[in-house]
């Protein structure tokens, strides 16, 4: 018996070493799936923010489109509101999947930017189906476009740690009959 007593420290010894080794595996298993976890969630988010974005970008390129049939936009490819409504009634049925998802996995803050920029879509689409000709009012609605989606996309990158991003605004031809200065295309 005087063997096992003798050997009984190293047999403690043993077992506190395996389970300390269990217990820092076990534990970096769960950060690493943690990890993992909070990973894929970024990038579903990132698809989500992205899909809605794409969407809404579909909406308002056809809003400047018919905006430019009514002499308010100087869009190189005019499409009159008939033309266009059947279009504009597809994109905005397919937007609508775009949105439940953002709301589902969308960080508050950017949900709310993206209702904000919708919502200026939403007047964009109503004052073309009044066929609006007043380039000067056309040209206030794109401005609160470009700030909506401004906002949304800074809202994103904030939610998912990115880099300050660039505005996208560039200078495009002026709209005839406006006051000549350049607007901003996108």
């Amino acid at each position: 018996m005087s063997a096992f007593i003798q050997q009984l420290p190293a047999l403690v010894g043993v077992v506190i070493g395996a389970l300390g080794s269990y217990w820092a595996v076990a534990r970096g298993e769960r950060v690493r799936f943690r990890r993992e976890r909070e990973a894929r969630w970024e990038e579903r988010r990132l698809s989500v923010y992205t899909d809605y974005a794409r969407a809404l970008k579909k909406s308002v390129t056809l809003t400047y489109r018919v905006a430019a049939s009514l002499g308010n936009d100087p869009h190189p490819h005019p499409l009159t509101p008939e033309e266009a409504a059947p279009l504009i009634a597809e994109a905005t049925v397919a937007r609508d999947p775009y949105g439940e998802t953002l709301l589902l996995l969308g960080d508050p803050e950017v949900v709310t930017k993206a209702r904000e920029w919708v919502a200026t879509l939403l007047e964009m689409e109503a004052f073309l189906r009044e066929r609006t000709e007043n380039p000067r009012a056309w040209q206030a609605l794109l401005e609160r476009q470009r700030s909506g989606r401004e906002g949304y996309y800074a809202a994103v990158r904030k939610d998912l740690a990115l880099p300050p991003g660039h505005s996208a605004r560039w200078p495009v031809l002026p709209v005839p009959g406006s006051t000549g200065e350049p607007g901003n295309r996108v």
